[in-house]
């Protein structure tokens, strides 16, 4: 089997990678084990990859372009992981950028492995920022309607009618997840406007001071990054009966306030010297933010069996253990 995992040299492109060379196998289109004899990481831009591995390759490319994607897709026994995004604030300031990638390079995607004509298993990535508005505001579940206010949840949104679609034609196996804001990340911030909700714990850990744009009672929904890649891996296993039409589900998350993601750190990390938090909100990120829900409840992933985090404490000490020892 063949892997490929757009967006493969980001932060969770490459904690997936890894997982995948460690497994050894995925579910193959009849759903039984395949031995992974070619994983390939697909990014706009080639960065430095932690990994190394005879099965490894990094490629840059640009997913919009049917070309390339022909060239990657060269096999019928594929499966692919669909990570690569343009970001919620980046996608908010660059629109005609947001729909190249988030939509037409989604479509060239699907398209390539149409063409293929081995309905290949699809795991795609969405978000919370499908969901939006006043109605929506204290939480959602699965059966609540997609109204994004945003140009990043609009694209979300309509990635996830594409998967449904291609899946109903039979062109591919689809499922995917939407996921609450993934912490904790490391590495340089991007342009995300979740990326405080990993910030506001990465800085003060390495001891940098930061200034927090929301304000300390805003509550959002986050999910940690293993349970993210414990999730698509999930999700790729399974049988695609389970999902019925909707091939999409929420993500188990946590719903917590800013306050307490602070007080669980200085819980976690009362070891360390950490970095001062100021409180400056950003009209800006707050704009953003504040459509979206508060919590996303997931009942149909929990009826799956699919992954949940313990809680705030484990996700920032899994963290400390994973990048900071």
């Amino acid at each position: 089997m063949k892997v490929i995992v757009t967006g493969g040299l980001g932060f969770l492109g490459q904690r997936l990678a890894q997982r995948l060379l460690a497994l050894g196998t995925v579910a193959g289109a009849d759903g039984r084990p395949v031995g992974i004899d070619e994983l390939v990481l697909v990014d706009a831009q080639l960065v430095p990859c932690a990994l190394s591995d005879p099965r490894l390759r990094c490629v840059q490319a640009d997913i919009s372009d049917p070309a390339a994607l022909t060239s990657l897709i060269d096999r019928p026994d594929v499966t692919v992981f669909h990570l690569a995004s343009v970001v919620s604030a980046g996608a908010e300031l660059d629109f005609d950028l947001a729909l190249r990638v988030n939509l037409d390079g989604h479509r060239a995607l699907l398209d390539a492995l149409r063409r293929l004509e081995s309905r290949p298993r699809y795991v795609f990535t969405s978000s919370l920022a499908v969901y939006g508005g006043e109605s929506v505001r204290a939480g959602v579940d699965d059966a609540t309607a997609l109204h994004p206010r945003t140009t990043y949840g609009m694209t979300k949104a309509i990635g996830e009618l594409l998967v449904d679609d291609y899946t109903r034609k039979g062109y591919i196996d689809g499922r995917g997840a939407r996921l609450g804001m993934v912490i904790v990340r490391p590495g340089a911030p991007n342009k995300a406007a979740s990326g405080f909700a990993s910030a506001v714990i990465r800085e003060p850990l390495n001891g940098k001071d930061y200034v927090l744009p929301v304000s300390l009672d805003t509550r959002i929904a986050v999910v940690g990054y293993d349970t993210v890649i414990d999730g698509l891996l999930a999700l790729q296993a399974m049988d695609g009966t389970v999902f019925g039409h909707e091939r999409t589900v929420n993500l188990p998350s946590l719903s917590v306030t800013v306050a307490e993601m602070i007080d669980s750190l200085q819980r976690v990390a009362a070891d360390r010297t950490l970095g001062r938090i100021d409180v400056r909100p950003d009209e800006f990120i707050l704009s953003v933010v504040n459509g979206w829900p508060q919590a996303m409840h997931a009942p149909r992933a929990q009826a799956m069996g699919l992954p949940r985090d313990v809680g705030l404490d484990d996700i920032i000490g899994g963290y400390i253990r994973d990048y900071l020892q």
